[in-house]
């Protein structure tokens, strides 16, 4: 069997006022999936990202991370990743909040478009690719009055967090079953 390296890419916004915002899904999911497997972040400048790593029982390299650039950047990091480690677009997936999903809603597709989302855009037109894999969030439309741009960068609701936990689990799971197939 072949030993690969698999990166896991969770969008968000670097720093604390973000850090339990709409736009952080990404960011919160692999945080999940760092404490299921007792991992800290560490950061590396060089790569803009902050990132945590583990090895599978198979031999396979698992590299989570945290681009540390600004959200519709999203793309420098991501190709940084890919280019150091020499992984292949198959082996790369990317976690981020989606306004065209419903709230709560977990899709995972193995290509696409960037959609609406800026940092996805971004990726897409840097890799001038868009055959791999994501895991989108729904987070839902803003609710009447709120721009979009203040919307994602709201923190999370206190109504709204018992389903964005269980979402977050959930895209974690998602994650999980892609490292295993």
């Amino acid at each position: 069997m072949e030993v690969k390296t698999k990166v896991i890419v969770g969008l968000g916004n670097y720093g604390d006022e973000y850090a339990y915002t709409y736009h952080n899904m990404g960011f919160m999911v692999v945080e999940c999936l760092a404490e299921r497997y007792r991992l800290d972040f560490k950061q590396k400048p060089k790569l803009h990202a902050r990132l945590a790593q583990f090895v599978t029982e198979n031999g396979d390299k698992i590299i989570l991370a945290q681009p540390w650039t600004y959200m519709n950047l999203s793309g420098i990091c991501v190709a940084e990743l890919l280019s150091f480690y020499k992984i292949n677009l198959s082996d790369l997936i990317v976690i981020f909040d989606d306004i065209d999903i419903e709230k709560g809603c977990v899709r995972v597709r193995q290509r696409g478009s960037g959609g609406t989302h800026n940092g996805m855009r971004n990726i897409v037109s840097v890799l001038k690719n868009q055959d791999f894999a994501r895991v989108r969030i729904g987070i839902g439309k803003p609710p009447e009055g709120i721009q979009l741009g203040d919307w994602v960068v709201m923190n999370v609701s206190a109504s709204d967090r018992p389903l964005i936990a269980k979402t977050i689990e959930c895209a974690a799971d998602c994650v999980q079953d892609w490292l295993n197939s």
